[in-house]
């Protein structure tokens, strides 16, 4: 597909690598997803383990095709940083929007739904279906 308007996704965790992992892993699972743009945002500038709104707001650029961002977070001062930026309201794209979805598995939805180029309503739907992914 080329570069048409398309959901982003940032993938904000308080570890590099589990958002570098998972963004894969979901890109994988979706086939590739070579259109979707999807962006980790995890740990410190200093490569430690908790958030920062710089890497945040970086990602959030990174992806934005305008159609809106989709962020989904691991733990809470994970979303404490997307709503403080959120809030901010210059600091992300317009359209950007936090996702109450589980991390993994609302990650794995958002990026398939955002390959079918399902806008962001569809995306966030998606991510929060998740939680109701039964294991029994």
């Amino acid at each position: 597909m080329s570069e048409e308007k398309r959901v982003g996704i940032v993938l904000v965790s308080h570890s590099a690598e589990v958002a570098a992992s998972v963004a894969a892993m979901a890109k994988g699972l979706a086939g590739g997803a070579e259109a979707v743009p999807v962006a980790p945002a995890g740990g410190t500038e200093g490569g430690g383990v908790g958030t920062s709104a710089e890497l945040v707001a970086a990602a959030a650029a990174s992806v934005d095709r305008g159609a809106g961002v989709a962020l989904i977070t691991d733990l809470g001062s994970a979303v404490l940083t997307v709503k403080a930026l959120l809030a901010e309201g210059d600091e992300l794209p317009e359209g950007s929007r936090l996702v109450d979805a589980p991390f993994v598995e609302g990650a794995v939805a958002a990026v398939v739904t955002a390959a079918t180029g399902a806008d962001l309503d569809a995306v966030e739907a998606a991510a929060t279906e998740a939680y109701g992914y039964r294991k029994t």
